[in-house]
């Protein structure tokens, strides 16, 4: 399967963990951004207009209010 991104264009200040904060909801998850994006210099924030690709993640479907044995 090919990889399949959305592309966010920076605004000054923002960081790495930001960004997978906002499209993935776990700011832990910035190393994916990061490997999509090796033409980005790895900086504290970003400048404004810089292109970065995120990664589209297959979603993992939810267990909340699942019986266990389908969990």
């Amino acid at each position: 399967m090919t990889q399949q991104y959305r592309f966010h264009i920076t605004t000054e200040g923002e960081r790495w963990d930001q960004l997978a904060w906002r499209y993935y909801g776990d700011a832990y998850l910035y190393p994916q951004i990061i490997a999509a994006n090796r033409h980005v210099a790895i900086t504290p924030t970003f400048k404004a207009g810089i292109t970065i690709a995120i990664p589209l993640l297959e979603s993992k479907p939810s267990s909340v209010g699942m019986p266990p044995w389908k969990s």
